[in-house]
């Protein structure tokens, strides 16, 4: 092989890896963030019935189990196909108004299955495995219905086909949104939980009702996905950008861990 050809198919090798790192990296993180800031805030009932329902799985977490459903393609392929489209929902083209009838058939979106898999976690009358499994999807969708781009625009992927230039190499704005802008940092998971704690405390309600929340969450996800400068006039992005916009993925990652603690403590708090 030409030395030329051989440098050309290493540069695509590495392209390819940086781009599948991306991929998979609210990246983990921010997965197990809106975990932790979760965890935090269950009640004793609540903290029992998870670590019961975990108990198969020694160590297991809220937040070590928060990527799970992200990890299913190479883990469970059959279940990772299935659930594929249950983590986003795109309304941006709608304005932002979501329809079940038209933008989540057959409830293979991230609104529906949130719905489905929180009515089966709260169901005693199932399997603790079945229920072991909502946990973890629960835990995850509701980390990315509060990522703007898991409810934004369908024609390009929510994102992911939009690609720009950030701090020097490529990558897409999904990508950004999931991981590029928080990774700027280079925190710790711990360190960042303080960073969220800090943050002024969202107005929650006291009680889920997860039929309305589930909409009205990804309504405002996507409002902020198509809000003007979220998609940058310029592919090659300034400093600007982050100091805009950390801040907002930050807000979304901590309002995401208090309606979480608020959904599992009204699904599992009570018998």
């Amino acid at each position: 092989m030409k030395i030329s050809s051989l440098l050309c198919s290493s540069a695509l090798v590495a392209a390819l890896v940086l781009v599948s790192t991306d991929a998979l990296a609210w990246g983990a993180q921010g997965h197990r963030l809106v975990a932790r800031v979760a965890e935090a805030k269950l009640s004793p009932q609540t903290r029992a019935e998870v670590a019961r329902l975990l108990a198969t799985e020694p160590g297991a977490t809220l937040a070590s189990i928060a990527p799970w459903a992200d990890e299913l393609r190479a883990k469970d392929p059959g279940l990772g196909k299935r659930s594929a489209g249950w983590h986003y929902v795109n309304i941006g083209e709608d304005d932002c108004h979501y329809e079940v009838e038209r933008n989540c058939r057959n409830g293979n979106c991230v609104v529906e299955a949130l719905k489905t898999q929180t009515a089966i976690l709260g169901d005693r009358s199932r399997p603790d495995a079945e229920r072991a499994q909502a946990l973890k999807f629960v835990v995850h969708f509701v980390g990315d219905i509060h990522q703007p781009m898991h409810a934004g625009y369908g024609h390009d992927k929510g994102g992911n086909d939009f690609q720009v230039q950030f701090n020097g190499r490529g990558t897409n704005l999904h990508s950004l949104w999931d991981s590029g802008m928080l990774n700027t940092l280079k925190l710790d998971d711990d360190a960042y939980t303080q960073r969220l704690a800090a943050l002024k405390a969202p107005k929650v309600g006291k009680r889920s009702a997860i039929g309305t929340d589930a909409v009205q969450w990804a309504e405002a996800s996507c409002r902020i996905a198509i809000a003007p400068g979220v998609y940058p006039a310029k592919r090659t992005l300034a400093p600007e950008y982050t100091a805009t916009y950390l801040p907002v993925a930050e807000a979304e990652l901590r309002l995401a861990g208090e309606r979480l603690a608020v959904l599992l403590n009204d699904t599992l708090g009570k018998r």
